[in-house]
């Protein structure tokens, strides 16, 4: 299967409303990063064990670890969980930056480190949303 099928087939997974919602963020990142490469991460590990909720990736990052080992990764990437939705934003230096930047003008979400979680789409300022994701893809591009 294909990046854009096993996509495709993770949407029509999801149960209708939340997968109406994900199909509109989904369309919303391909408008705000238009051309990026894409990846799927389905949560399982190398045993097949499901360890995360499966991912939709946008972009793309190299992860550098510290003993100089480096894994190719998403910049953006979205996910259902039982909660709501959640928006990763990955290669951000600062820890503190999208609470301190967005937070208030977001919406109804909870924002930490690298992730701004919220219950439904209507809940959130998607200009907001824009504004943090170009930000995070800028900034993990610049390394």
């Amino acid at each position: 299967m294909t990046i854009q099928e096993q996509i495709k087939h993770y949407l029509n997974s999801l149960d209708a409303p939340r997968r109406s919602e994900m199909q509109e963020l989904h369309r919303f990142m391909l408008k705000v990063l238009p051309g990026c490469q894409m990846w799927f991460e389905d949560g399982k590990d190398s045993n097949n064990k499901t360890v995360s909720n499966p991912n939709i990736g946008y972009g793309h990052y190299t992860i550098k670890y510290a003993d100089g080992k480096t894994r190719d990764f998403f910049q953006v990437g979205i996910s259902a969980n039982t909660a709501g939705i959640s928006v990763y934003i990955m290669g951000l230096k600062d820890k503190t930056y999208l609470a301190k930047t967005y937070g208030n003008t977001l919406g109804k979400a909870k924002v930490t480190g690298y992730c701004i979680k919220f219950k439904s789409l209507k809940d959130i300022q998607l200009d907001v949303l824009e504004k943090a994701v170009r930000y995070g893809v800028k900034e993990s591009a610049a390394g």
